[in-house]
């Protein structure tokens, strides 16, 4: 296939993430706002975040499943369609319990966008390759989460924070007609070489998996705290208006997000350069980023908002450098035919670790302030190397 054209689809399930990441950061941009009009605590705020995570650990093995069984091309345009409306229907809210009600419809919707960004990577790109694209993924993520806290905060103080909520949540149904015209152009391989169809039952019984989703929740601990409480812990933290916050601070950690996940595909792809196994270098980019974590738990003790950032962006490098890692490896292991089955279980886990995590921040920083969190959030990444090092190391990446 022109090396061109596989590209091209993977640019497009950038967009999709862009999309994705976006409707789902509007609530983080607007948090003070919403917070204030429906009286909730930062306990009540991690609660609305923990609705979203359970449906969204829930839906996505099931996602994973339908998409592995009826296919990229339906499966993407149903999920994001979904996803689209529940977060257009955010904007008609009238209560918290409401607001709680579209947040779980959301998070059930987006539960199939990762799985299908995994089928797209392992239909169209060889393992050397997966790591950038993941990165490239995540570019999408980093353009939406940008775009959510400047685009909502200025439609919202235009025309109110329910237009924000409507206005961007349509764009994914946008997005649909340009993959079906895409995918018809580029269909996906029907029998990628070297694959093979690994049953759900030996993707569940392998032990390395496990590891895989276990090293996933103790990494995934910091990209959820900065994800979901960057403007809040720049309004309580330093006294900064919502707007200033997001308009001077909260959208730049995502850029070092970007870079973070090309240098980390990048090292994966220079370190495994003539090798067969690729899980060596990947293990290796791993170590070398949750090293760098362990600086994020500075943040609260920034002398200024303007160096807190800079620790948030730190923390975002490091973290993103290491996912782009651990979301290729399910893709090494069990191959194409299984792809989105087997990332599913990352975003199952990693939906699970945000909401059980941030109803417990919103709990300890009404009690204690953001440095218990910072500081366990940045020393967890490290025992996620370990973990893959002791199931990995040894066994290495030979496919299932």
């Amino acid at each position: 296939m022109n090396s061109r054209l596989r590209w091209l689809v993977i640019a497009v399930f950038a967009l999709s993430n862009a999309i994705n990441f976006m409707d789902r950061q509007i609530l983080a941009a607007l948090a003070p706002q919403l917070m204030q009009e429906f009286r909730l605590s930062a306990a009540g705020y991690g609660d609305v975040i923990l609705a979203f995570s359970v449906t969204y650990a829930i839906g996505a093995p099931l996602a994973g499943w339908l998409i592995d069984r009826i296919g990229l091309r339906l499966g993407a345009s149903l999920a994001v369609g979904f996803w689209s409306l529940a977060g257009m229907a955010t904007g008609w809210t009238g209560s918290a319990a409401g607001l709680i009600a579209c947040r779980a419809a959301l998070g059930l919707g987006e539960a199939g966008g990762v799985p299908a960004t995994g089928k797209a990577s392992a239909l169209y790109l060889p393992p050397r390759e997966r790591a950038l694209g993941s990165a490239v993924f995540q570019i999408g993520l980093t353009l939406g989460a940008i775009l959510a806290p400047v685009a909502a905060q200025w439609i919202a103080r235009t025309y109110g924070w329910r237009a924000a909520f409507v206005c961007l949540g349509a764009a994914g149904l946008a997005w649909i007609p340009l993959w079906l015209a895409v995918e018809s152009r580029v269909p996906a391989p029907r029998s990628p070489a070297g694959a093979a169809a690994a049953p759900v039952r030996g993707i569940l019984a392998d032990s390395r998996y496990w590891a895989l989703l276990a090293a996933n929740v103790l990494l995934m601990a910091v990209y959820s705290l900065w994800v979901n409480w960057t403007t809040v812990f720049l309004v309580r933290v330093h006294g900064l208006p919502q707007e200033e916050a997001n308009y001077r601070f909260a959208w730049v950690p995502p850029i070092f997000a970007t870079l973070g996940g090309l240098a980390g595909g990048w090292l994966a792809l220079r370190w495994s350069a003539g090798k067969e196994d690729v899980t060596p270098a990947r293990l290796r980019t791993i170590l070398l980023a949750s090293l760098l974590l362990l600086g994020g738990a500075a943040a609260p003790w920034a002398p200024g908002p303007g160096w807190a950032t800079v620790f948030i962006c730190l923390s975002f490098f490091a973290c993103v450098a290491s996912s782009v890692n651990i979301y290729a490896m399910p893709l090494d292991l069990f191959g194409a035919h299984r792809a989105a089955f087997a990332v599913s279980g990352l975003t199952a886990v990693y939906g699970a670790l945000q909401g059980v995590f941030s109803s417990i921040t919103g709990r300890v920083v009404d009690r204690y302030g953001f440095a218990p969190v910072c500081v366990a959030a940045a020393v967890l990444p490290m025992a996620s190397w370990a973990v893959l090092q002791l199931a990995l190391g040894r066994a290495g990446g030979r496919r299932a």
